[in-house]
């Protein structure tokens, strides 16, 4: 597939396939809560014209290949080989007017099951996060798009919508949701992401705290009823810009939460966090023991 080719593929179309609804529409314009990074106001857009995408609150921009750079982190040569190889997406058709025609694109569940598939697994080991562990609370999903399966970690959510996941991409199946655990408690652990989830799990598998997983910092406004009644509230967000304004968003609303994030300050998130301390343990196995030689 030439360069020229690759660049007439509809963004919108792509992240739709992602798992990217968009939260307005406006004309040429639709409006998306960023990619990069969180945000509680979707800041950005894509004109289906011009197919180029623009973030306003980075301020990064440009066509698909940019985009793919930018939300997988790699270089143009591996954006160009995940389009191609993938047959995600299909190439923009242009008419003669230069309007293009778009043909229907649906996300079909077609099965969720026990995880299995080496792709997954290998996924799951580069994130520290046991299959039992991940058993327990995903599935391996697979999915349809454009008459192609797909498959992929699923998350699902309270409205029976699913977070997914897999070497790829990161993203989600309409409906998005949060996802609540209850375990009957008074004590309450907010979760950015499930991954996040699935990191203290790993380290706390008898752990009985009722849990809430965003999902996406966008939906902290929809738990603000769901934590009236606990006692203890600790949320798990990332360091970043974006956390410490969703936490101050929190406390507003519990005033006694707690920052779980000051057990992993020096990361990201609480999976970065883990994955470190498995990089460690592993280092520390690795060492070779000195024995001391036996004096004749």
């Amino acid at each position: 597939m030439e360069i020229q080719h690759i660049k007439q593929i509809s963004i919108t179309d792509y992240l739709q396939q992602q798992g990217y609804v968009p939260a307005r529409v406006q004309g040429i314009n639709y409006w998306y809560y960023s990619l990069l990074r969180n945000e509680s106001t979707p800041s950005f857009k894509v004109n289906t014209e011009r197919n180029q995408w623009y973030d306003f609150g980075s301020g990064e921009h440009g066509d698909i290949i940019d985009l793919v750079c930018a939300l997988h982190r790699c270089s143009i040569s591996e954006a160009v080989q995940h389009l191609c190889e993938t047959k995600q997406v299909a190439h923009q058709e242009f008419s003669f007017g230069g309007k293009r025609k778009f043909s229907e694109r649906k996300l079909e569940i077609l099965s969720a099951q026990p995880l299995s598939n080496p792709n997954l697994l290998r996924y799951l080991t580069a994130h520290a996060i046991p299959l039992t562990v991940a058993n327990s609370y995903c599935s391996e999903v697979l999915f349809q798009n454009m008459k192609q399966t797909y498959y992929a970690i699923g998350f699902a959510n309270d409205a029976l919508g699913w977070e997914i996941r897999n070497m790829y991409f990161k993203g989600c199946i309409a409906p998005k949701a949060i996802t609540t655990i209850k375990r009957g408690t008074d004590r309450l652990q907010i979760f950015e992401g499930f991954m996040d989830f699935l990191s203290w799990q790993t380290l706390h598998p008898s752990s009985t705290c009722d849990a809430i997983v965003l999902n996406s910092l966008a939906l902290l406004p929809r738990i603000r009823e769901q934590i009236v009644g606990y006692k203890e509230v600790e949320s798990f967000l990332d360091n970043d810009d974006a956390g410490c304004k969703s936490f101050a968003v929190l406390r507003q609303m519990f005033l006694q939460v707690v920052d779980g994030s000051a057990r992993y300050r020096e990361h990201k998130d609480l999976n970065e966090w883990l994955v470190a301390q498995s990089k460690i343990k592993e280092k520390q196995v690795l060492l070779p023991t000195t024995k001391r030689g036996i004096r004749r």
